[in-house]
């Protein structure tokens, strides 16, 4: 991928940035987020049995979830997150393929869902892969992403350059919701829900304990977890999630 700080992309990537910020272990915020992704794929996607693919697939946590319900893949550019896969996700498929390369891999329309968390703001060309998401879907396949949301309220109170969306030298294409949404429209794909994961980068307020804060501004992204609900709007979430289908 031209334009990509692709040395970046090692085994050393799990070892920095977001996740050298986070616990990944029971029920840690990763592991509830990875269950509610997983309830959000089964709501939204067809009830097929059908092929899922997850690009950039990570850790494999989350094919872990869905690999009983989805005949499932995995492409990633790490090697280490293929080894993962095959790990966390023993019956999945994984493969470590640049998603550029992913619509000479796979043929057209045969998808049920496609997944992406937080890999569109590390592409080149997003629109294109957008596209070509839609080329691989299946009618009335479901594409569900998730990717920064640069312009939520809160984040004026945050150095921009070290909060959790700007530290990470690897995003290259953060862009507004608006964007997003005009994007997955020119690839012929209709935007069904478009919300936010919430206020969980703290601290936001200089005279709190960030403990504190983060259950005082934390608790309502806890809240649409555990209920498996939609209903954060855009401006309170450090995160867009975007669930798209082809019709």
């Amino acid at each position: 991928m031209s334009n990509v700080p692709s040395e970046h992309y090692t085994k050393a990537y799990f070892e920095k940035w977001n996740y050298a910020d986070r616990g990944l272990g029971r029920f840690s915020m990763y592991w509830f987020a990875r269950r509610y992704y997983a309830t959000l794929v089964k709501r939204f996607a067809p009830h097929d049995g059908g092929n899922l693919l997850e690009m950039g697939c990570g850790l494999g946590h989350l094919l872990g979830l869905l690999q009983d319900n989805y005949q499932c893949v995995g492409i990633d550019l790490i090697d280490y997150s293929i080894e993962q896969t095959r790990l966390n996700a023993p019956k999945a498929q994984a493969f470590q393929l640049d998603v550029a390369e992913m619509r000479h891999h796979f043929e057209a329309g045969s998808f049920s869902a496609v997944v992406a968390l937080h890999l569109v703001e590390h592409l080149p060309n997003p629109s294109q892969t957008l596209q070509d998401v839609h080329d691989l879907l299946k009618p009335g396949g479901v594409f569900l992403y998730a990717t920064p949301q640069p312009n939520y309220t809160f984040r004026r109170f945050k150095d921009p350059e070290n909060d959790a969306i700007g530290k990470d030298k690897t995003h290259i294409n953060v862009q507004p919701p608006e964007v997003w949404r005009s994007w997955s429209e020119a690839a012929g794909l209709r935007v069904v829900k478009h919300f936010a994961d919430g206020l969980w980068d703290v601290p936001y307020l200089p005279m709190l304990p960030k403990s504190v804060q983060f259950g005082l501004f934390g608790l309502p992204a806890l809240a649409q977890v555990l209920t498996r609900t939609t209903f954060t709007p855009l401006s309170m979430g450090v995160n867009q999630i975007i669930v798209a289908v082809k019709p």
